[in-house]
């Protein structure tokens, strides 16, 4: 498909993207809640939960290495199943999953910053903060990808060498005994941390939108899968094992900065602003990168029709970047922001990602079983194991939900079918008139 979009993100683009989505401010704060529910034998949660993005992003390899277009994982089950399950994934993936959440960052960021200068918990100062990210970053990426895709670079080394300084720096300060494991965990437990866990490793599949604008896709998507997601697993193991190696039992005690306090055992107070600064700056990056990627979501609705106005799908013609839809999304981004905090729906937010992923995974199998192939591309091994796999995996997630978090998705999911079809019947009747 032809869409007018300058092909220009190669396999390093794409990896260091899918890096900057994954590693955001969850990775600052996660060691402590993950050390509290199973202790040194945290270890074992980040590689089950690395184990599972790793399967479920083999199925987005295959599946966006034959359906490049734009529009990631919206194209993938639109295309596998229609447009009602477009109309529900893009919905979810947009209003279920990342505009509350960007909201949610932008408002820590501020926080973070009010850290320096309080003059941040100023309502007067934080809102035309938020005006000013969201439209500077708008503005970045209506200029180009290009120049979109080298802000994301930029951020993610600049929030990844705080990281890595910190383990290497921290290696030589571990104590062994504190990594003792005084027993085995029980499948409960584990179940009940990864389910926490499991939201730090989200992210990936955005980065997929902009499939239109990849270089080689058949190539660049698994390629880039593949070196990013190995990159984060070993990056999350080493800092939970310097984290828990060095503090120790303490390590739970400390769930707002676990990391600060770590950066300040082995540097001091300069320790502490490094990996303070190194928050804020990821989560700068997580914003540049759903701004980067998410407007494509929803350019390819509009450009399919799915979702209106249609003017959303228009491409900028000096910059060939689909403008209206970067603006509207940082709109929307800054309103939430500036209206408030949205922690009640976090829940919500990544149970809609989970089930995003096991619409993929059903993709995957029903367009192998359509035979809907292109040549060149990436083919998972082992048939149908990956995704099978893949959706016992999030299916068992998902159990872990409460009933009243699960009513509240299937209310979600109701109230956007009977959106889909109010519009369907207007379409006719208007057909018709």
């Amino acid at each position: 498909m032809k869409e007018g979009l300058k092909r220009e993100i190669g396999t390093w683009g794409l990896s260091a993207n899918i890096v900057n989505l994954i590693v955001g401010a969850g990775i600052f704060v996660i060691p402590a809640i993950v050390a509290e529910g199973l202790g040194p034998a945290s270890i074992i949660a980040y590689l089950f939960c690395g184990l599972l993005i790793m399967l479920i992003m083999l199925c987005f390899a295959e599946v966006g290495s034959k359906l490049t277009q734009s529009g990631g994982a919206y194209s993938y089950i639109e295309i596998a199943f229609g447009r009602y399950f477009g109309f529900l994934t893009v919905n979810f993936f947009i209003l279920g999953a990342t505009i509350m959440a960007d909201a949610a960052v932008a408002n820590a960021l501020a926080g973070t910053l009010a850290y320096f200068m309080p003059v941040f918990k100023m309502e007067g100062v934080r809102i035309p903060f938020f005006i000013l990210v969201f439209s500077g970053l708008a503005l970045i990426n209506i200029k180009g990808v290009k120049q979109g895709i080298t802000l994301v670079i930029l951020t993610t080394i600049a929030k990844l060498t705080p990281l890595i300084l910190l383990v290497l720096l921290g290696v030589s300060k571990i104590s062994i005994s504190n990594l003792a494991w005084d027993s085995i965990p029980s499948t409960n437990d584990l179940g009940k941390v990864s389910l926490i866990l499991f939201f730090a490793f989200q992210g990936a599949e955005t980065a997929l939108t902009t499939g239109g604008e990849m270089k080689n896709p058949q190539k660049t998507i698994p390629k880039g899968i593949l070196i990013s997601i190995s990159f984060v697993i070993l990056l999350y193991v080493t800092i939970q094992l310097v984290a828990q190696g060095i503090l120790g039992a303490s390590l739970s005690g400390f769930k707002e900065a676990p990391l600060a306090e770590v950066a300040k055992h082995i540097l001091g107070p300069i320790g502490v602003t490094l990996i303070l600064v190194g928050s804020a700056i990821s989560m700068f990056g997580f914003l540049s990168g759903d701004i980067l990627n998410m407007p494509r979501v929803i350019y390819s609705a509009a450009r399919d029709k799915v979702i209106r106005p249609f003017s959303l799908g228009k491409i900028h013609k000096k910059h060939a970047t689909p403008y209206l839809a970067i603006i509207l999304y940082s709109a929307m981004g800054c309103f939430f922001a500036i209206t408030g905090e949205f922690k009640q729906l976090a829940i919500l937010s990544s149970a809609s990602v989970l089930l995003i992923y096991l619409g993929v995974a059903l993709a995957f199998i029903k367009l192998r079983l359509d035979k809907k192939d292109e040549t060149g591309s990436f083919k998972v091994w082992g048939g149908y194991t990956v995704p099978v796999v893949s959706i016992l995996i999030i299916l068992w997630v998902l159990s872990k939900l409460t009933t009243n978090e699960i009513v509240g998705i299937v209310s979600f999911a109701g109230i956007l079918t009977a959106i889909y079809l109010i519009m369907k019947f207007l379409k006719v009747k208007k057909g018709n008139g």
